[in-house]
């Protein structure tokens, strides 16, 4: 979960500064919302992705293709959370 304390334990191990002020907290903050948000919407994507070629070949596992699409809502409904 990226909580403010994860975040900054992240940004410390990629080598930001070790102090923060508020609002570069803040900033930080909404930067890795962003950024997970991108990460989710690619991932999501790669479900729908999966999908559609399987529907162009013409034999479709239709048990496979609910599961994947499952797959991709939970992944953005992550972002909702």
């Amino acid at each position: 979960m990226l909580d403010k304390d994860n975040i900054i334990k992240m940004a410390q191990e990629a080598g930001f500064a070790t102090s923060w002020t508020e609002a570069a907290g803040e900033a930080l903050e909404r930067f890795a919302a962003l950024v997970a948000a991108h990460e989710r919407d690619a991932c999501a994507k790669v479900c729908d992705e999966k999908v559609d070629a399987e529907y162009k070949t013409g034999k479709v596992d239709h048990n496979e293709m609910a599961w994947t699409q499952a797959c991709a809502i939970a992944i953005r409904a992550r972002g909702e959370q």
